[in-house]
């Protein structure tokens, strides 16, 4: 059994593949910094009952060594972190390469392998990150705040507007304060999604460009969206299976 996991700022994503090729099972749970390593040892024996290879996406080093010795401990397994020195295959046009988060890598690999070799990743999650490739090297990435992010931020600075859901209303223009919060919270990012990519559009020069669309919060977002867009919920998970075949044989 091969495990992917991705290790998020808000929640942590388990894939499990039998022959490595595709994510047979996922499971998620919340990240939290504060629970021991004795306490993820547990929850993830929940769900993980045998593992020969693994491999790890973090951006959340503070729980990093307690999923090491999970995998050592339970399985004798060594597992990848991505990182400096791992084959993916991409090249990086940064200003400081080792800035580019992991999560970032995985999307890029998953992306150029299944869909096009020159693509636009948006990830929505904590954050909302637009990460443009061009001929498998990331060219650059934009990143704005987060569905959740942005709704707890103006709930916790204002007194008289309610907690909501994150789903949209029916119509852009509420007549209560529930639906007027959702609509711009909701409406209001996928504009902003729909801006971000013919900006980028216009900036690299292509009329014509494949977008995917992946994270937490895609599937509130996606359906919203005026620009042609593939959702895959599994991107990051698919990439980082074909980065372990990359580095273990």
């Amino acid at each position: 059994m091969k495990i992917a996991i991705d290790i998020g700022n808000t929640t942590i994503a388990i894939g499990l593949s039998k022959e490595g090729d595709s994510i047979d099972k996922l499971y998620r749970i919340n990240t939290d910094k504060n629970k021991s390593s004795d306490e993820y040892s547990m929850i993830l024996n929940d769900y993980i009952k045998e593992c020969d290879q693994a491999i790890i996406s973090s951006v959340v080093p503070e729980i990093n060594e307690g999923f090491r010795e999970y995998f050592l401990n339970h399985f004798n397994v060594v597992p990848l972190f991505v990182g400096q020195g791992v084959k993916t295959g991409i090249k990086i046009n940064s200003d400081n390469p080792k800035e580019v988060g992991a999560d970032l890598i995985g999307n890029t690999v998953g992306a150029t392998t299944i869909y096009d070799e020159t693509c636009l990743i948006i990830d929505l999650g904590t954050a909302t990150t637009f990460t443009y490739i061009q001929d498998k090297t990331l060219k650059g990435v934009a990143i704005a705040t987060g569905l959740t992010t942005s709704k707890n931020a103006l709930f916790s600075m204002t007194s008289l507007l309610p907690q909501v859901e994150l789903q949209a209303p029916k119509k852009a223009l509420g007549k209560n304060s529930v639906d007027a919060f959702k609509s711009g919270l909701v409406y209001g990012h996928a504009s902003m999604i729909d801006g971000m990519i013919k900006r980028v559009k216009d900036e690299v020069k292509r009329d014509k460009l494949t977008v995917i669309m992946t994270g937490g919060h895609a599937r509130i977002v996606h359906e919203l969206c005026k620009e042609d867009i593939t959702r895959d919920d599994l991107l990051i998970l698919k990439g980082l299976l074909f980065i372990l075949k990359k580095n273990i044989k």
